[in-house]
């Protein structure tokens, strides 16, 4: 197996190692803040979210079986696809409840 931060030796590196090489990389870059590798995927997600994803493909996309884990860790980032939700719910209950002119109460 080939891992995309792996080691010389292709295999899995600690996390430490990653975080601190990343560190040093947007040090590098000059940045500001104290960023991590998990930011990125916060990122991403917002990113996916922001332009629409459904929930299915975010999931998918940041390596989780299926939807529990994306909701939530990161249902904060979520807000256009829960957004998208609630305005179809919207429509679909538009004109509701029905009118009720002209009819005798019950």
């Amino acid at each position: 197996m080939v891992y995309v931060f792996g080691t010389r030796h292709d295999t899995v590196p600690q996390a430490q190692v990653i975080r601190a090489q990343f560190r040093a990389v947007v040090r590098e870059a000059g940045i500001p803040g104290e960023w991590t590798p998990r930011e990125l995927r916060h990122t991403f997600v917002s990113i996916m979210s922001d332009r629409g994803a459904p929930i299915e493909l975010i999931a998918d996309l940041v390596g989780h079986k299926d939807t529990t884990t994306t909701w939530t860790v990161y249902r904060h980032q979520l807000k256009p696809v829960i957004t998208k939700g609630a305005e179809l719910i919207d429509e679909a209950l538009s004109g509701w409840p029905p009118d009720l002119k002209g009819r005798k109460a019950g």
